[in-house]
């Protein structure tokens, strides 16, 4: 898991909206325009997003035809939701440790 990466490639607006996006499109995904049309950028504008996104394993792209589709990938955030959540766990743990019962 590369949890800075997807921290940081979340922490912009636009593709934070994207992800959204893509998620609530999930299975399906949405084309490129679609999403540009959505987030009101150029489709050129979006390009890096994408590759930032792409990255960090939280979108892929399937060209069919003339278009690319691209669908939210959810594992890698799974993954960082799970290292996050034993993380919260082992301080709530320290902190009941710690308590004078």
């Amino acid at each position: 898991m590369q949890a800075i990466q997807i921290m940081s490639a979340l922490a912009q607006d636009t593709r934070l909206k994207v992800y959204q996006l893509l998620v609530e499109r999930l299975p399906a995904g949405m084309t490129a325009g679609e999403i540009a049309d959505s987030v009101k950028m150029s489709r050129n504008g979006m390009s890096p997003h994408f590759a930032i996104l792409s990255a960090a394993g939280l979108v892929s792209a399937v060209k069919e035809g003339r278009q690319v589709i691209y669908k939210a990938e959810i594992k890698a955030v799974e993954e960082l939701a799970a290292f996050l959540g034993k993380a919260v766990q082992r301080a709530h743990e320290e902190t009941l440790d710690s308590l004078d019962w």
